[in-house]
Parts: structure tokens; C-alpha cells; sequence
């Protein structure tokens, strides 16, 4: 699996928690509103902001759904490759990067003993270069005239 791969399904991952909490924000704009006691008159207006919102729920929900799918997809590869990881550092490493979705300094901080952000985050990019399960543990490939 490449860089690029887990990449894509990481930005997955993030594009539906993003579309998730907007979809929060717009269910509690939706909910009931605290009454105006002023003792004031109202004037009503012909829009209905409820209902436009109601069609920006529904289709949040259908895009929440459809990249719902996406990622499972991805996940179903990622999570393949991941399990082929010999050393368990770096398993975990990439479990809470690109399944769970976590910054690098979460990730740091959740591995702990001394990780730092660059640290795990070097890890993660040697293990790729290296060329993942066949060549972990080995010199990187030599080029054509080096």
C-alpha cells in the first residue's frame, strides 16, 4: 500500500467526521427556539427556515451515507495491509493514523514512551519507503548506479 493510498483513505475519514458535525450543527439550528417575551408584536414571514433546513439535513444524511460507504471500502484494504505489520508499535502507529484518524501528536501521545509527533510520524513514513512487511528491518533497495 502506498503513501498515497492511506492518504486518501485518512482524508476519508476526516471529509465524514467534518460532515458529521455539520450535520449536528444543522439538527440543533433545526430544534426548537426559546420564545421572544417582549410583549412585543411579531411579524411572520412567509419563509420557512425549518424546512430549508430539513432538505439540508436530508441531504447531509445521503452524503454522510455514501461516504460512510467509501470509507468502509478503504478501510476494508487498509485495515488488510495493517494487519501484515510484524512489529506492534508500528501496527498501532498506523491503526490510529489511518483508522482512527488521529493527528500525529495524538498519536504520539496514545503510543507514549517518549514518542514524539516526528518520531511516530517517521516511523510510519520509513515503514512505506522500506517497502511495508517484505522489507522491514532492511537497507532501502539500492538504485540503478549508487
Amino acid at each position: 500500500m502506498t503513501k498515497r493510498e492511506l492518504d486518501h483513505h485518512l482524508e476519508l475519514v476526516q471529509q465524514l467526521e467534518d460532515e458529521r458535525e455539520l450535520l449536528a450543527s444543522l439538527l440543533v439550528a433545526a430544534g426548537p427556539r426559546a420564545q421572544r417575551l417582549d410583549g412585543m408584536p411579531h411579524a411572520h414571514c412567509a419563509a420557512d427556515p425549518v424546512g430549508y433546513l430539513a432538505v439540508e439535513i436530508a441531504d447531509m444524511r445521503e452524503i454522510i451515507s455514501r461516504r460512510e460507504a467509501a470509507v468502509a471500502r478503504s478501510e476494508g484494504a487498509v485495515a488488510a495491509y495493517i494487519q501484515t505489520i510484524e512489529d506492534s508499535q508500528t501496527r498501532m502507529i498506523f491503526r490510529l493514523r489511518f483508522i482512527h484518524g488521529m493527528s500525529w501528536k495524538e498519536v504520539a501521545a496514545a503510543v507514549g514512551g517518549r514518542n514524539t509527533e516526528s518520531g511516530v510520524k517517521n516511523t510510519c513514513y520509513r515503514y512505506i519507503a522500506r517497502g511495508g512487511p517484505a522489507r522491514m528491518g532492511r537497507p532501502p533497495k539500492q538504485r540503478g548506479g549508487e
